[in-house]
């Protein structure tokens, strides 16, 4: 989860690590900070399930899970056979779905400490698909995207994902964002953007969690658009023909973004 600096946020690692646990990733993912964070937080997180609560393990599997779920329709179902994933961080998605469609081109964009992190921990780790790379991206770039898609193809369709990202921008940067990732998208035969994004909704324990994220991060977590028709009508906005926000089963914490252009 890379944002504009090339500080890797705790969260890069603690998600990491719970990729790994979770058998999602491979063990070279995990790092020692991710271990340390995950054992700080475990009494924590134990308190919060016991009385119902929201644990942050629960919530980052439940949106992972959920984007890839969207990501295999995507591939199954719709032929596309090209992934962007903006901000990957130590998220071993591409990794995984390379290994899973060896025919699958999947590009990790990322700023170049974290690409550069990246590459060192794939030669570590078992074989990626053919198709695998990464690539150095910064996403407030106002060309950077458009310059990166160049090199596709029109005709294999694409899809741009991202996760852990975009709550951690003001409304004004993530439209810009969402402009520009519709741009990038209508380039292509078929296209979707899979995303999380928290609401600006009024319920207590969104509230608290987000609170508790932030003090996690070190940074603002900013809550985007009051109810999913506002996020859907900036979407739209943005330059996507059609937006469906989806409620992952487990966490009512956060919603996950499909829109095609």
């Amino acid at each position: 989860m890379a944002r504009r600096s090339e500080t890797i946020s705790p969260t890069a690692h603690y998600t990491g690590y719970v990729w790994v646990r979770h058998g999602l990733s491979d063990p070279a993912f995990a790092t020692g900070e991710g271990r340390v964070l995950h054992r700080l937080l475990r009494p924590l997180m134990a308190v919060s399930g016991a009385v119902g609560g929201p644990t942050l393990e629960g919530f980052l599997l439940a949106r992972h899970r959920l984007i890839d779920d969207l990501l295999t329709d995507a591939i199954e179902r719709h032929g596309i056979t090209q992934v962007v994933e903006v901000a990957a961080g130590l998220s071993a998605r591409g990794w995984r779905f390379t290994r899973r469609h060896p025919a699958l081109t999947y590009v990790e964009a990322d700023l170049p400490g974290m690409a550069e992190r990246k590459r060192r921990t794939l030669r570590r780790a078992s074989p990626a698909g053919p198709g695998h790379r990464v690539a150095e991206l910064d996403v407030l770039d106002e060309t950077a995207l458009d310059r990166l898609v160049a090199g596709l193809d029109p005709a294999r369709g694409l899809v741009i994902v991202t996760e852990g990202l975009v709550n951690y921008f003001d409304e004004a940067t993530v439209r810009a964002m969402w402009s520009r990732f519709a741009r990038a998208l209508r380039r292509f035969e078929r296209g979707r953007y899979l995303s999380d994004l928290h609401l600006a909704t009024a319920d207590f324990a969104v509230r608290a969690f987000v609170q508790a994220l932030s003090a996690f991060v070190r940074g603002r977590v900013h809550l985007h658009f009051a109810d999913e028709t506002a996020a859907r009508e900036a979407l739209l906005t943005a330059g996507f023909g059609r937006a469906v926000l989806h409620l992952p089963a487990s966490t009512g914490l956060v919603r996950v973004v499909e829109a095609a252009p």
